[in-house]
């Protein structure tokens, strides 16, 4: 790099010389030093150490600099991916609270699997009530894991369809919404919306913005319905979490579509 640098500044000298080019600026002399000394310290330090903010810059100058130029970095592009995937961890890395995972007692797991199967009526509510009475206290969705984990579904029915088959039977005409984030290099939180066909398992992207609200996401839903068109008129049912954001001007608008 050095070589070729030297090189280029040499044949612009003689070009100037000649009148045929214009001489190397302080700019362009300055840059060739940089770049030298530059391979100098390259080869006398095996491993230079970065700091969290050499590692943000250089991260962001990368999204910057064209690829390949990316020669003039010391380290590799898997190398700066890894970085900002350790930032993002570290963003989502809540302190610890101090309490370990504790398991319910085997006792207690014991007695609830006993009342389900001995009594395969019951519901989870039932249940719990009849294990306080016997001075065994579990909550509902404690109740919930166990059967989970047991192979023991609700009641009345501990058979039938599950909810995978369920949903493979009625995917035709079923779409589901859901948000996933992304963080950027400089630890901004991107929401993504986006809707899924179950049947097909096709994605539409709606919108990504920092900072969703009930009115961007119902106006949202209103692009995506006139973006398909008579398309649309193949969904009847949607599926979509208690979020907030899904206010009741958004589902007025998904009922108003059919």
């Amino acid at each position: 790099m050095v070589v070729q640098t030297l090189g280029l500044l040499i044949v612009r000298r003689l070009l100037g010389v000649l009148g045929l080019s214009p001489s190397p600026d302080a700019r362009d002399i300055e840059i060739a030093v940089l770049r030298h000394q530059l391979a100098v310290l390259a080869r006398q330090v095996a491993r230079p150490r970065y700091t969290p903010t050499d590692r943000m810059v250089l991260a962001w100058l990368a999204r910057l600099l064209p690829r390949d130029r990316w020669r003039a970095f010391l380290v590799t592009p898997a190398t700066l991916l890894r970085w900002h995937r350790e930032l993002v961890a570290r963003c989502w890395t809540y302190p610890a609270t101090g309490r370990g995972q504790r398991g319910l007692p085997e006792a207690t797991v014991d007695l609830v699997v006993r009342l389900t199967r001995e009594n395969p009526r019951w519901g989870y509510l039932r249940i719990v009530g009849e294990a306080g009475k016997l001075g065994v206290m579990v909550s509902a969705t404690s109740m919930r894991s166990i059967l989970r984990r047991h192979g023991l579904g609700p009641a009345p029915r501990r058979g039938g369809p599950s909810w995978v088959e369920f949903l493979r039977a009625q995917a035709t005409g079923t779409v589901a919404m859901d948000f996933f984030t992304v963080e950027t290099i400089g630890m901004t939180r991107l929401y993504v919306l986006f809707f899924i066909e179950v049947d097909r398992r096709r994605v539409h992207l709606a919108g990504i913005t920092a900072h969703p609200t009930g009115t961007w996401v119902t106006q949202q839903a209103r692009n995506l319905l006139m973006g398909l068109g008579e398309w649309a008129d193949q969904f009847r049912f949607l599926i979509r979490d208690r979020d907030a954001k899904f206010s009741a001007c958004f589902d007025a608008v998904i009922t108003g579509a059919g």
